[in-house]
């Protein structure tokens, strides 16, 4: 693989940048890396013509690309590039050698017209270098590092690196399903893409990648000799490496790395002799890649080979994640599997010393300054903040892998404190150039708040307040880089080192400038800081306000007292501590304090209890509107005063008509400026009302601010300080009555009203609590509201949302200050205790007694835990930190997988997959694997037998050393990954593009929305790098617009990107993938693929089952989605069972006699008619007909239809029925007798069925309509006999699914 700086990286100095970044393994065995290469937008010309200034801006970032010819020293002796003048020629040296004729050059430099070209100017800056210009590559002497750099890009590219040394990112890091799930639905026909076993339990093994044929090898090793480094008087002549290199035939070459090339030498394993080897095994070369294709006759076909095997995945599938974290999948294969092959590598012992050099100085950066500088960038123009947004995100992504390399040697005590005598929590460390502390209150600071967990809890707000000023991008203001890594119990913070901060200060001195200096008592005020934090304070609707220190002295500050300020050495000023940017929520710790006489575990751990910053947006925007419509009533008021004045003034001299048209003219000019004041103010959600105004509303008069340090200590002196601090305390308790008597509510309402998605698990639960400014200790308070069949279902994702966290404080107690190589087994005996109680009502811990005995005095507590203590302690957290009594019976209703994968989540458990077995019912997975809601295990006997298998092939369930088995063991805990929190900012640029294209294509500007939308598809894979979570969403944004544009098969191919994308950064099993992968098939189905499509589907809900068990409220959708499109494929029989599943799920989800039920009800009956079972039919439109009748009365459209198809059905059904019953009165009178036709499902498909033909639905068999009542016919169609009633299920309200029948059914409410 190309050793390659991801081009979304901005260099700093030319060869810098090859190595700083390095990821060596950009991707395994040979497949080039490159964003440009796989850019959806490579070859579009952006020539837009934006519809405003900042959209022609945009339209500017790139013009048409250009081709060159680039001449090479060696066969080809020409490639011809597309470029772009806007691109810097370091971008242009990484396409070149991503293209397989140029694989071997990787030292050298570009000349045009004899000239060297500088490799960080922009293409348009190279004098004469235009259209078809012609540039030469010349290659350049080595030198040592390039030479290193150049071995491991060879061995990458040639499949020689094996797998990695990876500290971090864990088993199978970025892996992506998405190839094999397509090959699976090539080979069926439409029924086996039908088939889909709905009442099976989950089935683990669906997120683990099927095992492939191992790639061909082009070499056998690739390694450093044992010769190496060169002596020093070889060094004076140009060596540079010794290499030891063993081809497929089985030869050793011995090798020099020498500043002219590469060459066979003299040496042997025991005689050294690094000069040139003569003829015939003499060769050299200036690439190490051609002398291989030189000493190994086999290595050109097996390469050859090797690039055909790599283009058989999606390239976006095996490039190598540089500017985001893989996603680690909490199940892994064996470690047995080929999947985790484990491969003998010298090389791989040697690659630190390839990638950093021999001092290890090459990696070494110096974090702060290079944040620092890279916001100093200008920002002027857009090709300007390009590089910059690019820049500061590749930095990002290195620091944040950094840091989190750096947390976990911290966790596992591989670095040396800098306090070694202090206490474990507050000791402190520098590790590659990170400053790295506990989250845990080590020296007392937030003694008064609640200690350790003070302290969790203020470092995880901080890095929030971190990522949002990041985000505002304030001129002068700058603050340290912020990584928080969760790992076994341990909350480790990371942060750049701001110059200064260690240094000594004289008696008296203080190193903050501004803010609160030794807990609260001093405070600090320099002028310095006032406007950069006063900008701040604004952006974030912080309100001036006064504070007093010990002595009583008022200072006036412009932020918390807690947010301080610190002078750099370098002179810039720095913002720490953004853990306060809101106010404290008062309700909650008043309310939590009135509990406090009761007992202290009752307490809230701790008093950090602040408001969301999208609460106080979310606040702000409502009082703005409250103003504007205040402002436009006060207005109107005064212009009607005005109006009535002038007519009285005027009424003697001025005939009514004359009045009556001055007042009409009056009116119009009033109109027209409350236009204009409208545009002012055009953030009003009011802009529809008419405004009768003469005056503009001026904008700048609104104020809305809080005030973050009431209820916090603070002690006002005067009795005009009291009465200001008390309107401040109003204003945040009025806040908090929002959040609870508005924010809450709604969001539950708006979930019950399907205004919102469901969420699936508790990751996207959290997302859309914060999102509507909900803190998660509000989650009691969420299931208090939740009533009716749909929101139970919201009830029960809380309560285990609530069961997993409290699971997660409790393992982290016990985790905390455990020795590395005893935390598998406290992690298995956990589980046990949570999940498998059924299977082992009393699981032990097992523990390995020789580790035992190795750490004679650590706290083993976790051995003496029970499944009841286990749940007490749980039941405990969860009335601390959610206010919320779990039912006495909780753990027996628990969804066991999904809770499994919460925890495991939470905590970063790799578990090794198996059929877990959570009850002693050994005969076949316990049905509670796929849920509650009493759902049996539908299994065949074929399956089970495939699951036996499945259970036999994975490791034991029965722990080493005890005889009763247990549903964990310490060997299913292959490894834990830290959880990474970042402050990274999202790109401001490709946002802002994306939107104008949006607004562009509502306006119907669709050139120019289209246009603009691929420039922001453009900017988001620059600025991010093609694998990033922010790339996949703003794929599925783009193909949604594109399929509503009709362009579908753009459409599907950026779906494809989206899916592809988040599997490898956001999971395999994440909500939004899932969410992407229902895309990716409806735009598949409107392309004309409907079987590809039901793959996508089938794997949707697979993932479905895994994440949230059965009976999704969504997956209603999905099923009747996926009917429809068995109905395109005129599979009718196989679409009526999918129907008559969505009814199932509708039914139980919102209730037998609702809307969708009856929505889907109309659309089963359809189905059934089209499957000749047309009594049934008759049924299930009577049921519609009736609900609708019910729900939205006689005159309702839908109400029309359905009685329409009834009558039309009701006539087919009696014509068939007259016609059976003729046919058997003839068989009787010749003597033959039939059985009667079955009548479970309302008949079968018999000769001259009704609905032999679609079309044959609607014609009435008879000439003339039945005379008799549709009770009676019903009746002799019958014979009276109830109808057999059927499992149900529920649809949501307006499907937006592909031609559903009667989509408006729900939503005409």
């Amino acid at each position: 693989m190309s050793e390659k700086q991801d081009p979304t990286a901005p260099s700093q100095s030319s060869r810098e940048s090859e190595s700083q970044n390095v990821q060596p393994s950009e991707s395994q065995n040979g497949q080039p890396e490159g964003t440009n290469a796989d850019s959806t937008t490579a070859e579009v010309g952006r020539e837009a013509q934006p519809a405003d200034a900042d959209q022609e801006e945009l339209g500017e970032a790139g013009d048409a690309l250009y081709p060159l010819t680039i001449h090479l020293p060696h066969e080809p002796s020409s490639i011809h590039v597309m470029v772009s003048p806007q691109e810097q020629v370091h971008e242009l040296r990484q396409s070149v050698i991503e293209l397989p004729s140029a694989f071997q050059y990787s030292c050298f430099h570009l000349e045009h017209a004899g000239k060297r070209i500088n490799d960080f100017v922009q293409i348009s800056d190279v004098e004469g270098l235009g259209p078809d210009a012609e540039i030469r590559l010349v290659e350049d002497p080595y030198t040592e590092k390039d030479a290193r750099l150049h071995v491991i890009r060879i061995r990458d590219l040639v499949g020689a690196a094996g797998d990695r040394t990876d500290t971090l990112h864990g088993v199978l890091p970025g892996v992506s399903l998405f190839d094999g799930v397509t090959t699976s639905a090539k080979d069926t026909d439409n029924v086996q893409a039908s088939a889909f076993d709905f009442d099976a339990p989950a089935k683990p093994f669906t997120l683990i990648p099927g095992e492939e044929e191992p790639a061909p090898k082009t070499v056998k090793s690739i390694a450093l000799s044992s010769w190496n480094p060169p002596p020093y008087h070889f060094r004076q002549k140009g060596h540079l490496l010794y290499l030891l290199v063993t081809t497929n035939e089985g030869e050793q070459h011995q090798v020099t790395s020498h500043v002219g090339g590469f060459y066979v030498n003299k040496s042997s394993n025991s005689k050294f002799d690094p000069l040139p080897r003569a003829a015939p095994k003499g060769q050299s070369a200036h690439s190490l890649f051609t002398l291989l294709g030189l000493i190994s006759p086999s290595f050109s076909g097996f390469f050859e080979q090797l690039l055909q095997y790599n283009n058989r995945k999606d390239p976006l599938a095996t490039f190598h994640l540089t500017n985001a974290v893989p996603s680690a999948p909490w199940l892994v294969p064996s470690q047995s599997s080929p999947l985790c092959a484990h491969t003998a590598d010298i090389t791989r012992t040697q690659e630190g010393y390839l990638i950093s050099g021999v001092d290890n100085t090459d990696t070494l950066r110096d974090w702060n300054e290079e944040f620092q500088s890279a916001r100093e960038l200008p920002k002027e123009t857009v090709q300007d903040r390009v590089f910059r947004e690019r820049f500061i995100s590749k930095l990002f992504a290195d620091y944040t892998d950094a840091a989190a390399r750096g947390a976990i040697l911290v966790a596992r005590d591989e670095v040396t404190p800098l306090n070694p005598t202090e206490g474990r929590d507050a000791q402190i460390f520098v590790y590659n150039n990170v400053f790295f502390s506990f989250g845990a209150d080590g020296v007392g600071t937030f003694t008064s708040e609640g200690g350790d967990d003070a302290a969790r809890v203020a470092t995880g707000k901080d890095v929030n307040g971190v990522r949002i000023v990041n985000q505002l991008d304030i001129d002068g203001l700058y603050s340290p880089a912020t990584v928080v890594v969760d790992y076994l119990g341990k909350r480790i913070v990371g942060q750049t080192v701001v110059p200064g901060i260690f240094k000594q200060r004289e008696p008296g001195e203080n190193s903050i400038e501004y803010g609160a200096v030794e807990g609260k008592e001093i405070v600090a005020a320099d002028e310095r800081f006032a406007p950069t934090f006063a900008k701040l304070s604004k952006a974030l609707k912080v309100k001036k306000h006064a504070v007093w220190d010990k002595d009583g002295k008022r200072w006036d500050l412009e932020a918390s007292v807690e947010t301080k300020g610190l002078m750099g050495t370098d002179g810039r000023k720095y913002v720490l501590d953004l853990y306060r940017i809101t106010p404290l929520d008062v309700l909650w710790l008043e309310e939590n304090e009135s509990v406090e006489g009761a007992s202290k575990d009752l307490e809230y751990p701790h008093r950090m209890t602040v408001l969301r910053p999208e609460l106080v947006e979310l606040l702000r925007n409502q009082k703005w509107t409250e103003w504007i419509n205040k402002e436009v009533a006060r207005l109107k008021e005064k212009h009607q005063a005005k109006v009535k004045d002038e007519q009285t003034m005027e009424g003697e001299k001025a005939s009514s008509g004359e009045e009556k048209a001055a007042t009409e003219d009056k009116t119009d000019e009033s109109k027209e400026e409350a236009d204009e004041s409208k545009e002012e103010t055009d953030d009003s959600k009011e802009e529809g009302k008419e405004v009768v105004a003469e005056e503009r509303i001026d904008a700048s008069e609104f104020e809305f601010s809080l005030n973050p340090d009431v209820f916090s200590g603070q002690v006002p002196q005067t009795e005009a300080e009291k009465e200001e601090w008390a309107a401040d305390e109003e204003d945040v308790r009025n806040a908090c009555k929002y959040l609870r008597e508005s924010s809450i509510p709604e969001f539950v309402n708006d979930i019950k009203a399907a205004d919102l998605p469901f969420p699936m698990d508790g990751q996207s639960l959290t997302k859309m609590m914060h999102k509507r400014g909900i803190n998660i200790r509000y989650l009691g308070k969420v299931v208090s509201l939740c009533d009716g069949p749909r929101l139970l279902r919201l009830r029960d994702l809380c309560l285990q949302e609530i069961i997993s966290r409290a699971f997660k404080h409790v393992a982290g107690k016990y985790l905390r200050y455990l020795p590395i190589p005893l935390t598998s087994a406290c992690i298995a005996h956990l589980l046990n205790c949570l999940l498998g109680f059924g299977l082992n009502s009393k699981p032990t811990a097992d523990i390995d007694e020789s580790l035992k005995a190795l750490y004679p005095e650590v706290d083993l507590a976790f051995a003496n835990v029970t499944p009841e203590s286990l749940r007490e302690e749980i039941e405990a957290q969860a009335l601390r930190r959610f206010k919320f009594t779990l039912d006495s019976e909780w753990y027996n209703q628990i969804k066991h997988l999904q809770l499994l994968r919460e925890v495991s989540l939470k905590l970063g458990l790799q578990l090794q997959v198996k059929n877990f077995q959570f009850t002693s019912n050994s005969s076949a997975p316990a049905p509670a694997t796929n849920g509650v809601n009493g759902h049996t295990n539908g299994d065949s006997k074929e399956s089970k037998k495939k699951k036996k298998k499945a259970r036999e092939a994975s490791p034991a369930s029965v722990a080493s050393s005890t005889s009763v088995p247990s549903t964990f063991t310490p060997d299913d805990v292959v490894n834990v990954v830290p959880i990474i929190k970042d402050s990274a900012p999202k790109s401001a640029i490709s946002e802002e593009a994306l939107e104008g294209g949006r607004h562009s294509i509502m306006n119907n500007n669709r050139k120019i929305g289209q246009e603009l939308l691929l420039e922001s598809l453009t900017l988001h894979e620059q600025i991010y790098g093609i694998l990033h979570p922010e790339v996949a969403r703003a794929y599925s944004t783009l193909a949604q617009i594109y399929y509503q544009l009709e362009e579908k098969d753009a459409a599907v191919d950026l779906s494809k990107k989206a899916v592809i994308v988040a599997e490898r950064t956001l999971g395999v099993d994440s909500a939004e993938t899932l969410l992407y992968y229902l895309n990716l098939g409806l735009y598949v189905h409107g392309s004309g693929d409907s079987k590809t499509a039901l793959a996508y589907v089938k794997h949707a809900l697979d993932l479905w089952k895994i994440i949230y068990g059965p009976d999704h409220p969504d997956s209603i959708t999905t099923l009747n989605n996926a009917a429809v499109m068995l109905q395109h494929m005129q599979a009718y029989h196989e679409s009526r069972i999918w129907f008559e599943q969505a009814l199932a799920v509708c039914e139980r989800v919102v209730g037998k006699q609702s809307l969708p039920a009856a929505s889907l009800l109309f659309q089963l009956a359809q189905a059934l008619a089209l499957d000749n079972e047309s009594k049934a039919a008759l049924g299930k439109m009577r049921d519609c007909y009736n609900i609708f009748l019910q729900q939205l009365g006689p005159e309702n459209n839908n109400t029309k239809e359905a009685e329409t198809w009834l009558e039309q059905l009701t006539q087919n059904a009696v014509a068939i029925a007259k016609r059976d019953k003729d046919a058997q009165a003839r068989r009787l009178r010749a003597g033959i007798r039939f059985p009667a036709r079955n009548v479970a499902l309302g008949g079968g498909a018999g000769s001259g069925g009704a609905a032999n033909q679609p079309s044959a639905l609607s014609q009435p068999k008879s000439d003339k309509p039945d005379a008799r009542s549709i009770d009676d016919l019903i009746k002799f169609i019958e014979g009276n006999t109830a109808q057999q009633k059927k499992s149900s299920t529920k649809q949501r309200a307006g499907r937006g699914g592909p031609n559903t029948r009667v989509a408006a059914s729900a939503s005409a409410k």
